[in-house]
């Protein structure tokens, strides 16, 4: 039995308008560009260029009123005025060469190249080479080979159909590991410092000893467990720190020496310009490389042509005018949105800098203040989802460097005295306490945290944990120092 009921139901759905700028808030000023380009060469009905004059505007649209009383669309939006709405973006310029826009890198030998030349010095027969070659193949950014020798003898003989053994790969794999750079074509970070040891050659005491850690005790010195290694091997700590200070000097990562270097160098584009002038701190967006945008005069006076025809469009041309109108519409809605976006950003950015005036008058990061995005939402009355779109992937250039929006948001914590302070503050602390400490006793989190409590800042052993870890500051023991 079909029954009919009425339901009242509360849908929130976002416009196009609206997706379009939630997209580009997301878009750092290092990437705008391109983004700009890409919509520019998927809608005809978006240009780029000045503003066309108004006399040019008024002779290419001509006197003549429109009669025609059918019509489908609504062309309001495209002739009101004769006007062709326009951005500037160009808001603030970095002074760089705009043509520049990529540093050149110069020409030289990858670290696989490398490898594959020295290889063409060693005098080996088809068989040997086509295994030595994807012995290379195999081996990673870091110079480790990190595949298992039987895996590297299936694919072989799977992929290629050359049948070898791990006794022909591993003696390949010798010659490969006498490679510049040394210790490349290592199975793991011991035999990689080995292999850079043996190279050195050296005879004196030191490397005897440096190579006996790493041949028996290279676990203890992993975990900084010196005690042990001096108890076994029955030297005394002068002679252990000799021993280590060779080790240390050895390059974990082979290939990285010469896949760094072939690197381009990543700058970071900031997207606002911070700076102060006469104690005034004054704030600009930066759209460097941000063309200037218009919608198509072209299309508008298509869609003004089609409006004044006083024959009934047939098919073909109300799907033409339905095309055109579409185009339109998406570009008005990227300039519009491209407007927005810089509305949005100033008016976020400007609020963060009042929040936190003190701190940016001149960079002491005692004087940031605990700040979430729901501060600044309700500062800006704009959802926090929107300030999280901001604040992620933009960076501000300051009168004291460049910073990421993100780290200026932090927790609060309360000290004894009941006065809420940043986490930032008491994570610089942390730093600071960690970096004076002596190295040959480092400070425990339980050291660490009587210290802060002494300063009256009211935290637990596990938050100082966890802002330690936060930090990238490995635990007491792994900080030692002979």
């Amino acid at each position: 039995m079909l029954r009919q009921s009425l339901n009242l139901k509360l849908q929130q759905k976002l416009s196009p308008q609206q997706i379009q700028l939630m997209k580009l808030l997301q878009v750092p000023t290092a990437a705008l560009d391109q983004r700009i380009k890409e919509e520019l060469e998927s809608n005809p009905a978006l240009e780029e260029g000045e503003e066309e004059s108004e006399a040019d505007t008024e002779e290419d649209l001509g006197d003549e009123e429109d009669t025609n009383a059918e019509d489908e669309f609504d062309l309001s939006d495209y002739l009101e005025d004769d006007e062709t709405p326009s951005y500037r973006l160009n808001t603030k310029n970095t002074g760089m060469d705009q043509e520049d826009k990529t540093l050149p890198i110069s020409v030289s030998k990858s670290f696989h190249e490398l490898l594959h030349h020295q290889l063409g010095e060693h005098s080996l027969d088809d068989h040997q080479y086509m295994i030595a070659n994807h012995l290379i193949g195999s081996i990673d950014d870091d110079g480790y080979l990190r595949r298992e020798l039987a895996s590297i003898s299936d694919d072989l003989a799977f992929t290629q159909n050359v049948i070898t053994n791990e006794e022909e790969l591993e003696s390949l794999l010798e010659i490969i590991q006498n490679f510049d750079p040394p210790g490349v074509g290592a199975r793991d970070l011991r035999e990689c410092l080995k292999l850079q040891m043996k190279r050195k050659d050296h005879n004196d005491d030191v490397s005897i000893l440096a190579n006996k850690i790493l041949e028996d005790h290279f676990i203890e010195f992993t975990k900084k467990h010196y005690d042990k290694i001096t108890a076994k091997l029955e030297i005394d700590n002068e002679e252990l720190k000799a021993a280590i200070d060779e080790i240390v000097k050895l390059n974990p990562k082979p290939g990285n020496s010469l896949a760094e270097s072939l690197k381009p160098i990543q700058h970071i584009i900031p997207d606002f310009i911070l700076e102060k002038t006469d104690g005034e701190l004054e704030l600009t967006l930066n759209s460097s490389n941000a063309p200037e945008l218009r919608m198509s005069r072209s299309y508008s006076d298509m869609i003004d042509a089609f409006a004044n025809e006083k024959a009934k469009p047939d098919k073909e041309q109300k799907n033409t005018m339905t095309f055109i109108k579409q185009k339109l519409d998406s570009a008005k809605w990227f300039i519009d949105a491209i407007k927005q976006r810089q509305d949005t950003l100033m008016r976020t950015m400007s609020a963060i800098i009042e929040f936190q005036n003190d701190y940016f008058q001149d960079g002491e990061e005692v004087k940031l203040r605990p700040m979430i995005l729901k501060d600044i939402a309700e500062m800006v009355e704009m959802d926090i989802s929107t300030i999280s779109r901001v604040a992620n992937s933009k960076y501000i250039d300051t009168h004291f460097g460049i910073f990421l929006l993100k780290s200026f948001f932090s927790e609060s914590l309360q000290t004894d005295s009941g006065e809420e302070v940043s986490t930032r503050e008491v994570k610089k602390i942390l730093t600071d306490l960690i970096s004076e400490e002596d190295k040959a006793s480092p400070l425990a989190d339980e050291k660490l945290t009587e210290y802060l409590k002494e300063k009256g800042y009211n935290i637990a052993r596990r938050t100082v944990a966890k802002y330690r870890e936060q930090l990238d500051i490995p635990v007491a023991r792994l900080r030692k120092e002979l």
